[in-house]
């Protein structure tokens, strides 16, 4: 008896007090209906079948669709006889002046609407994590603190030789892309016509609206926000001489554009976009001149120059690869599909027997 009463005892001191013990109900005591599917010849193979068609035909959409864009590269990197070759040493002269090249080209075709102009690296790794972390994100959204203050991952680029902090910092905009281009249409007779450029709404709205943003202008007057800071060394003008207008400081889509780091090391980003003017279909036919402004050296470390020029379609710019993927995976689905069907009629009387 007295042992009867120790167990009880013993057992009751075990239980949880009630207000330590869970809500009965059927969420925390798992009572919860459950469904698990019965899988079956007759459930898995229409899965299958279905899967690999849905995906080749997508695979076809995306594969045609990259076909019909029209692209136009041309490397000005200046290797050889190029026409850009006495400029690939050199990014300043000595009289402060910049190096300029002329690259003639001619489309066979007309390129419709919209165009886009790109600028094309390859050999250069944003990727690296040393380079791609140095940069103050903090500063870039505008606090006034942060541009008197740079983050420790900026340096080298955090303060100038006299200590003064440098804005924007880091190395990624200290290697921002300044080489410029002017397009012209050449016709018959020899005369040029402008080409207008639209450099408007070429970087992500989520970076232009809400990531990037200039300090408070003093006086309405934003060269004063950034009284007390200095450029980054490989710059030529200080941030808030970037573009005009609207289009200036950590605002500066080329900027915005050159901030967002690629993950290859051949990478392309968008420079303008031909959609103004005479243009506003798209380039004709016929013969075009390229003016460039050569400012961005790569034969240090044996990368190479190019710019693109392409159209669009619904699926956005020329990807081959990402159709060929869905056609293999289509493919490996419906194959997959037929073996599994040879197998369940092969082995279909097994499991009759049973």
């Amino acid at each position: 008896m007295a042992a009867a009463a120790t167990s009880s005892s013993s057992s009751s001191s075990r239980s949880p007090p009630a207000q330590q013990r869970p809500d009965n109900t059927a969420f925390t005591q798992q009572r919860l209906p459950a469904w698990q599917p019965l899988l079956s010849a007759g459930t898995v193979l229409p899965l299958f079948f279905c899967l690999g068609v849905a995906f080749v035909a997508l695979g076809l959409g995306l594969h045609f669709s990259s076909a019909t864009i029209r692209e136009l590269e041309l490397d000005y990197t200046g290797l050889g006889d190029s026409r850009c070759a006495r400029c690939a040493n050199l990014s300043l002269l000595a009289d402060g002046s910049t190096c300029a090249c002329e690259l003639p080209f001619s489309l066979a075709e007309a390129f419709p609407a919209p165009v886009c102009l790109y600028y094309q690296l390859s050999n250069y790794y944003q990727n690296n994590r040393r380079y791609s972390v140095s940069r103050d994100d903090q500063q870039l959204s505008g606090l006034s603190w942060a541009l008197r203050d740079p983050v420790e991952e900026c340096k080298p680029y955090r303060y100038n030789a006299t200590g003064v902090p440098i804005a924007p910092c880091g190395s990624v905009a200290n290697s921002l892309f300044n080489d410029t281009f002017e397009l012209y249409y050449v016709f018959s007779n020899g005369t040029k016509v402008k080409v207008p450029l639209d450099k408007r709404g070429i970087s992500w709205w989520t970076d232009t609206n809400i990531k990037f943003r200039n300090p408070e202008p003093v006086d309405g007057i934003l060269a004063l926000a950034f009284n007390g800071t200095a450029k980054p060394p490989n710059w030529k003008v200080p941030v808030y001489k970037l573009g005009q207008g609207n289009n200036t400081g950590f605002v500066n889509e080329d900027f915005i554009v050159w901030m967002r780091t690629a993950a290859l090391p051949t990478f392309r980003k968008l420079y303008s976009r031909i959609r103004l003017g005479n243009f506003s279909t798209g380039l004709p036919r016929g013969n075009y001149s390229l003016n460039i402004t050569y400012n961005y050296p790569v034969l240090s470390f044996h990368g190479t120059k190019k710019v693109i020029f392409s159209t669009l379609s619904w699926m956005g710019g020329k990807n081959p690869f990402l159709g060929i993927t869905f056609l293999v995976f289509g493919s490996l689905c419906i194959v997959t599909g037929f073996v599994m069907l040879a197998a369940h009629i092969k082995y279909q009387h097994l499991n009759e027997a049973d």
